[in-house]
């Protein structure tokens, strides 16, 4: 069974900085891609970042070159550091493991909220 445990999130005033760990434990394909989606209340989730294990990102438009994402493949652990953050990233962000061995596994973190004030 795999596990993603999220850390990080907080409240923070616009324009200040924030960073998101996701550590990923049990079975894990080595091949994979991890990252974040978000969800803002009364929202859909949406795409904020992805890396795969070798390294390739993908980033949404509305946080690209506001946002980096990275990993430590060893600890399978992925991290994002939101900087110059906007009252309208405010959501709940998760962290999710996505990797294929003749079908797809996704994971899920519980989430962690990230506020950001005007």
């Amino acid at each position: 069974q795999v596990q993603l445990v999220e850390s990080g999130g907080g409240s923070v005033q616009a324009g200040g900085s924030l960073r998101l760990s996701c550590a990923a434990s049990g079975s894990i394909f080595s091949i994979n891609t991890m990252g974040w989606h978000r969800q803002a209340p009364g929202k859909q989730r949406e795409l904020v970042a992805t890396i795969t294990s070798g390294g390739n990102s993908n980033y949404a438009d509305s946080v690209r070159g506001r946002f980096t994402v990275s990993r430590d493949n060893a600890k399978n652990t992925v991290y994002l550091q939101l900087n110059g953050l906007k009252p309208e990233d405010t959501a709940v962000y998760y962290c999710y493991l996505r990797y294929m061995i003749l079908r797809e596994y996704n994971y899920w973190g519980q989430g962690t909220q990230v506020t950001v004030s005007s």
